[in-house]
């Protein structure tokens, strides 16, 4: 049984290595559908995404989900929010790249624990521990600083950390699988995404037919790409602790931001490398506490169980 356990969290970890491995080298990606413009790139991710996920989802049989979600229409509103901020995510993160931002980008998801714990106090009422309120004040310092830095505020880490903060937020709430709340959402988005497609072709402005049967695959595996890295995620949550998948998160802000210095080139003056340390040492912060409410918890239980009576058992 332990060796079964012990291969089962094997499978997960690589799994979960893989899902945020793929998401932080993605940057190499989203350049190589150049002449493509953003949108463009947008839609037929969105487009393609259902495509490889529809194909999935016949593979397993796995269908039960769509008609008791159809019959939930609030369910379904929810489904269609998380499409929006989705979107918008995918959309702002695309054109980062292509515009050579990817260190303002990898920002954005450094600071994206930060942003939801905050959402978490101002629209759940959760209450924080010392150690996450330091933690968030040290992150909005870092803001600031970057803010003074950039000569403007980092809107596009702002928004990518805010958008997918909601994302996150209205997707707990639904509570869909990985692989069916990715297809919900593209389902939602597939018209208008064909519909842009189709607009851009009429005006003789689509790339996908006329830059070649390379640059047109390379458009179509925009869903491969975006769908590949959640079914491993998918299969990483199911064997491996919640903590570790947060520890593991943050390989993919780190992959992002050694590519923007190390492979695209970025510059990073003093001020933005202050405003990154202050992020770090919010994540930090946030990381063992964590830890410590981990360990504290384990041992309740611990103690809980030796607490037990004989006869009770």
């Amino acid at each position: 049984m332990t060796g079964k356990s012990g291969g089962e969290r094997r499978t997960g970890l690589l799994n979960g290595f893989a899902a945020y491995g793929m998401w932080g080298l993605v940057p190499l990606f989203w350049p190589l559908l150049k002449p493509a413009g953003a949108g463009e790139i947008l839609a037929h991710r969105m487009a393609w995404s259902l495509v490889f996920v529809a194909v999935a989802l016949l593979v397993t049989r796995r269908w039960a989900w769509a008609g008791a979600l159809l019959r939930q229409p609030r369910r379904l509103a929810l489904v269609a929010v998380a499409a929006a901020f989705i979107t918008i995510n995918w959309g702002v993160y695309i054109w980062a790249v292509n515009s050579g931002h990817v260190v303002e980008a990898s920002l954005g998801y450094f600071i994206n624990p930060l942003v939801t714990i905050a959402m978490g106090v101002l629209l759940l009422k959760e209450r924080l521990r010392p150690v996450q309120w330091v933690a968030v004040g040290t992150g909005l310092a870092a803001v600031v600083v970057l803010a003074v830095g950039y000569g403007q505020l980092p809107w596009i880490s702002l928004t990518l950390a805010f958008s997918f903060a909601t994302y996150g937020l209205v997707k707990k709430k639904v509570d869909l699988g990985g692989v069916e709340s990715l297809a919900a959402e593209t389902a939602i988005q597939f018209v208008p995404a064909v519909g842009y497609l189709m607009w851009l072709s009429s005006q003789g402005e689509s790339t996908f037919a006329t830059h070649g049967p390379g640059h047109a695959a390379l458009l179509a595996a925009a869903g491969v790409v975006t769908a590949l890295p959640l079914v491993c995620f998918g299969a990483a949550a199911i064997r491996v602790p919640l903590s570790t998948l947060g520890l593991l998160q943050y390989l993919t802000p780190v992959f992002q931001f050694l590519l923007g210095i190390l492979y695209f080139h970025e510059e990073m003056p003093p001020e933005r490398w202050a405003g990154f340390g202050l992020v770090w040492v919010a994540l930090a912060l946030l990381t063992w506490d964590a830890w410590r409410a981990a360990r504290r918890v384990a041992r309740d239980r611990r103690v809980a169980r030796v607490d037990v009576p004989a006869s009770a058992i």
